[in-house]
This record gives C-alpha cells, sequence and structure tokens, in this order.
C-alpha cells in the first residue's frame, strides 16, 4: 500500500500563547487532507518550546526553533516564508500558513486545494475568519454581509489561514522580501496581483479566529492605545 501523495505544506508560525497553539495544533491534526505540519517556534519563551517538544509526536508536526538557525529577534516571519517556499517548491505543493489563534476545520484544506486545482491563475486565497458565533471578523469585516461564496478581491488578504498557489511560489523569489518589514501579507497579496495571479477570499470555508491570540501585544490598541502607539512607533513593532 503507498502513500497518500503529499498535497501541502501547512505553516505555523508561532510566538508563545501556547494555548491557541495547541488549539491551531490539534486541529490541523485532525484535517482531512495529506499534509506536512512545520511550526516555527519564533523565540518563545522556555514553557512554550517545551510544550511544543512533549506535544510534536502526538499531533504529528515538525519544531523547528529559529533560536537554532538565526540570532536574528522575532518575528522572523520572512525567514519562515523563504523556508516554507523552498520546502514547497522542493515537493512541487503549494504551503498554508495557519497563525497560531485560528482553529480549522477538518474540510478547511480540502476546500482550499480543491479551488486552487479549478483555478488555475489563483495566487493567494484566504479562508474567511469568524467568531464563535459565526459572524465574520477580524481581519475580515470588510467583506461582512457579502452574499457570495467566493470573492475575487483586490483588498489585501491575511494570513490567518492563506494558501500561496504553487504558481505563485515559482513566479516570486521571497529572498526578495523586503527586511525592514515585519509582516508581509499585505505585501505579498499585492505582488501575486502584479504577477497577474488572482486573489480570492472563500466565505464558504470559515475558520475559527482568536483576533491577536497570537500576538498578544497588539491587543493594547484596544485598551491602551497610547501603549499600543508607542511600542509601534517607536519600538518599530508590526511593520507592514
Amino acid at each position: 500500500m503507498t502513500e497518500n501523495k503529499l498535497e501541502a505544506i501547512i505553516v505555523t508560525p508561532v510566538k508563545n500563547s501556547i494555548n491557541t497553539t495547541l488549539d491551531t495544533i490539534k486541529t490541523i491534526a485532525h484535517c482531512r487532507s495529506t499534509i506536512r505540519h512545520i511550526v516555527y517556534n519564533d523565540f518563545s519563551n522556555e514553557e512554550t518550546k517545551r510544550t511544543l517538544e512533549e506535544s510534536k509526536k502526538e499531533y504529528n508536526f515538525e519544531l523547528i526553533n529559529l533560536e537554532d538557525i538565526t540570532n536574528n529577534p522575532s518575528p522572523n516571519y520572512k525567514l519562515v516564508l523563504q523556508d516554507a517556499q523552498a520546502k514547497a517548491l522542493e515537493h512541487n505543493v503549494p504551503f498554508i500558513v495557519v497563525e497560531s489563534d485560528v482553529k480549522i476545520n477538518e474540510d478547511t484544506f480540502e476546500k482550499m486545494l480543491d479551488f486552487e486545482k479549478i483555478h488555475l491563475q489563483s495566487g493567494l486565497i484566504g479562508a474567511i475568519t469568524t467568531d464563535e458565533s459565526g459572524d465574520i471578523n477580524f481581519p475580515y469585516l470588510k467583506f461582512k454581509g457579502e452574499k457570495r461564496a467566493i470573492i475575487e478581491t483586490k483588498r489585501s488578504l491575511s494570513f490567518c489561514c492563506t494558501l500561496l498557489t504553487l504558481d505563485f511560489l515559482k513566479s516570486y523569489s521571497f529572498s526578495s522580501l523586503d527586511e525592514s518589514k515585519d509582516w508581509y501579507d499585505t505585501f505579498l497579496s499585492t505582488k501575486a496581483l502584479e504577477l497577474d495571479f488572482k486573489n480570492y477570499i472563500l466565505l464558504d470555508t470559515p475558520v475559527l479566529h482568536l483576533p491577536h491570540g497570537s500576538r498578544p501585544w497588539k491587543k493594547l490598541k484596544y485598551t491602551n492605545p497610547i501603549k499600543y502607539y508607542f511600542l509601534k512607533l517607536i519600538k518599530g513593532r508590526d511593520k507592514i
């Protein structure tokens, strides 16, 4: 009996927030697709690192501790994307970013991958994010009220749960990503359009999102905006 062919590489960057991270990992472990799940630990605390080490066998994921390959302080999203692109190209499959504040469903990847196979000119394919009541939430509030199941969009997609197609990965090298930035979802959304790809958001493929669960300091934007903007502007955090 032969093993099922690999369909996608799943990428989860992690910075502490171990409870939401484990929830994310558990849902990915129960997906129906044939995947390779890689968790990138971006200089988390010792408790998070230890828990990830203890959990990788049970939930069948690979763990890369970025402290073993770089001295650059977190966030190291560029390095994560570059490594994921290299692995995806090596295996000739797309990769899907699932951030550590998202819970997927068993058929989430199946739907996204099926969509990619039909829509050959797609670049980025995002699953719509919702709260526990099923209502669309951040960062896709701009699509709230939409009745269409599938939306082709020129607006930025988030990396909450987003597939980067193999054709797009072959068309643009992530070695060119700007090192002065922290996050690249906006840039890569635009880059895909510049290269004549089409970006889509799938409203019929919802995932549960706990906003900023993967980056708790960003909640300061709502509870202590002065401190948030101090960290953002003075400390140079959150550059997009």
